[in-house]
């Protein structure tokens, strides 16, 4: 009887391990297009869906990042986001884009995203990235047009332009 009692306490215990440490779930859906129309009085990861049936091609793309950014600033650098109100397709996609103009010397100074990784890519000049590991190395690396080069989430990192 102390063996099945015990056995049981096991399993059910390590049940509510396993259950605890779980990925995060499949999305319930295919996609979740930002109801701009919506007052944004409360905040909730993401934004409330519009209706699928009203989606359009045209909420899956946008231009937000085809002009340059004013880096007329102490660092000569400027950043444009994506965010829900310029691409509502990229609601819940766990996914952000960003363009980040350097003026000649300008500098995006060491930062980190704690949730995420970055990828840059180079598209014009040439640009000087690098990031710290939590053990102190230093990875760095020249870009030209057409090279990427990726900072791991959460490290320290930093791009300047050549």
């Amino acid at each position: 009887m102390k063996t099945t009692s015990f056995s049981l306490q096991f399993f059910l215990s390590l049940a509510l391990v396993l259950g605890g440490v779980k990925p995060d779930p499949d999305p319930l859906q295919d996609y979740c297009i930002s109801d701009t129309t919506i007052p944004k009085f409360f905040f909730i990861n993401g934004e409330p869906c519009l209706n699928p049936s009203l989606a359009k091609s045209s909420q899956f793309v946008t231009s937000a990042l085809s002009n340059k950014g004013n880096t007329n600033n102490p660092f000569g650098f400027n950043v444009t986001l994506t965010n829900t109100d310029n691409l509502p397709g990229a609601n819940t996609q766990g996914l952000t884009m960003a363009r980040i103009d350097l003026a000649p010397f300008g500098v995006v100074p060491p930062h980190s995203h704690p949730r995420a990784s970055e990828l840059t890519t180079c598209l014009q000049g040439t640009i000087f990235v690098g990031f710290v590991t939590t053990s102190n190395r230093l990875f760095t690396q020249q870009l030209r047009p057409g090279d990427s080069f990726v900072f791991p989430k959460a490290l320290v990192h930093f791009s300047v332009q050549c």
